[in-house]
């Protein structure tokens, strides 16, 4: 079964130093760029990730200091991966709770504005979850009936992802050919923050998940205590999570004055 999409959609994935989304940088990154037309378009490449990847890490995903001494830093290459993301919805695998967020980190610091405002994210490991409980070998052998040889190699998974999903498609009548169905399925709790730092009340307002203030509302925070706000920017949050505080602040500026 082919994806029925009315918009681009970014299969991606990372190998990383770690899994430190604030902290760890990208070694490698690939992306399949699937069109409506159902036309192809690939990008892979390693990162230097101006950090040293720890030797188990290395063991991982078999990427060492030694083999992207040379590469590009993600800043070198930030523009090329913005120019084929910007227009598409974006897929992977565990993508919503460490690829994405980790690519929005890079990106903010190579200065480029990321935020999934008019994008949908498929996250076909959560899919596969709910419908199987496996992880991504086990899902392309159950659903391609392949052995996934090259585990751990961004191209590889890359592909094996997409692979997976179509093969979902065809298995599962209750799942939707839709971009935005699948977004919604392969969804967990919603948060305003990829790190799950700020989430949404049964009202749709932004409320905190941790500390002291854990489900009491941004807004209203940040209103009775304004030094919080400067806490937060100041301590060892994700960039993201930083940006939809600020975002948050400002709307609440911006409605005092209208």
């Amino acid at each position: 079964m082919q994806l029925n999409l009315t918009k681009p959609i970014c299969f991606f994935d990372l190998e990383t130093t770690g899994i430190n989304i604030t902290n760890d940088r990208i070694v490698e990154i690939s992306i399949l760029k699937v069109h409506p037309n159902g036309k192809e378009e690939t990008y892979t490449q390693r990162v230097n990730p101006t950090i040293p990847i720890p030797p188990h890490v290395t063991l991982v995903h078999g990427i060492s200091d030694e083999d992207v001494v040379d590469k590009p830093t993600f800043k070198e290459i930030s523009k090329e991966v913005h120019n084929m993301i910007k227009d598409s919805d974006l897929g992977g695998f565990n993508s919503n709770r460490f690829d994405i967020p980790l690519l929005a980190e890079e990106m903010l610091r190579a200065d480029l504005d990321f935020d999934m405002k008019n994008r949908q994210s498929v996250d076909v490991q959560t899919i596969f979850h709910k419908m199987e409980k496996r992880t991504l070998s086990a899902a392309y052998k159950f659903y391609c009936d392949k052995n996934l040889d090259d585990a751990h190699s961004a191209e590889a998974d890359t592909l094996a992802t997409y692979e997976v999903l179509k093969s979902q498609l065809d298995r599962y009548d209750e799942l939707e050919n839709d971009t935005s169905f699948l977004a919604e399925f392969s969804s967990r709790k919603k948060f305003a923050d990829f790190a799950g730092f700020i989430a949404y009340d049964k009202d749709g307002q932004e409320c905190f998940s941790f500390g002291k203030h854990k489900g009491k509302r941004v807004t209203e925070v940040l209103e009775t205590e304004p030094g919080y706000f400067g806490w937060l920017l100041n301590a060892d949050f994700p960039l993201y999570t930083k940006k939809v505080l600020t975002a948050i602040k400002l709307r609440g500026f911006n409605n005092k004055l209208f």
